[in-house]
């Protein structure tokens, strides 16, 4: 079985969750992480799991002008935050248009401030639903994974996502429909 995470990251705390989830489906399963300029559509036709996840930009998943303005803040001064490497290619909302069909069992995740749902949004919401109208069936409810007000990961969201990935491979390893 493989596989495959895709994620777009701005600062780079979903990049460490991405490789996180992957640390731990690692144990039931091979994983393959790239950013979403690397999800090519024979990337997604190797996977027999697709986790998808995203930064929450207003509420939902980053558009074009979140994803500037994110880049911008960064680079202010007295800014301790770092663009991830990939920040300014395309981002999910992007990819997700260029995509005709899913045929994998499929998760989605994002990351967002520590706050209620309902004050912040939740990319993982739209993610999942993107995923659910491109045919894939979803083998976990869609998760967060919290940041601080100063956009750095918590402490224990690493630890969080490495079980989440652990738990996915249980879940992907019982349905009839994939392979070992």
């Amino acid at each position: 079985m493989r596989a495959v995470i895709v994620y777009e990251s701005m600062y780079g705390n979903t990049h460490h969750v991405a490789n996180a989830i992957g640390d731990g489906l690692r144990s039931s399963t091979g994983v393959t992480v790239v950013p979403v300029d690397e999800a090519s559509r024979e990337l997604l036709e190797s996977a027999d799991l697709l986790v998808v996840g995203g930064p929450t930009h207003a509420h939902g998943m980053s558009r074009g002008g979140t994803r500037e303005a994110a880049i911008a803040a960064a680079k202010k001064a007295g800014s301790d935050l770092e663009v991830d490497p990939d920040a300014e290619g395309p981002g999910l909302r992007d990819w997700f248009e260029g995509l005709d069909r899913i045929d994998a069992p499929a998760a989605a995740f994002d990351t967002r401030i520590a706050a209620p749902a309902v004050l912040t949004g939740r990319a993982s919401s739209g993610i999942a639903r993107r995923l659910r109208r491109l045919g894939a069936s979803l083998v976990a409810a869609p998760k967060s994974f919290l940041v601080t007000k100063d956009s750095h990961l918590e402490d224990d969201q690493e630890q969080e996502a490495r079980a989440w990935g652990e738990e996915l491979g249980r879940a992907v390893s019982k349905t009839p429909s994939s392979t070992t």
